[in-house]
């Protein structure tokens, strides 16, 4: 199953984004809190059996928000089902 970003809110304090598959059926969710040099992310998946593609899914749009300001320190909180994951590839290892 494909999953996807469908913008709920957006405004330069907070993003609030559903996360959908192919038939636009809303499995999840993910916010995004700024606060001047620091970015608070709290995502939650219901669908476990594509974790992967909701870590390669927030991954690189996360980098992407990282390069809009330099400096920036993420703080993450994601879950897939109840399970955490991990972004960072460090804290994995």
């Amino acid at each position: 199953m494909e999953i996807y970003f469908s913008p709920e809110a957006i405004t330069p304090e907070f993003q609030v984004l559903n996360v959908v598959d192919s038939s636009n059926k809303a499995v999840g969710n993910v916010a995004l809190l700024f606060d001047e040099k620091k970015l608070y992310v709290y995502g939650i998946l219901e669908e476990e059996g594509v974790g992967e593609d909701f870590k390669d899914l927030v991954t690189p749009y996360l980098k992407g928000l990282a390069k809009s300001k330099s400096d920036l320190d993420i703080f993450s909180c994601l879950y897939v089902g109840c399970k955490k994951i991990n972004i960072n590839q460090e804290e994995e290892q």
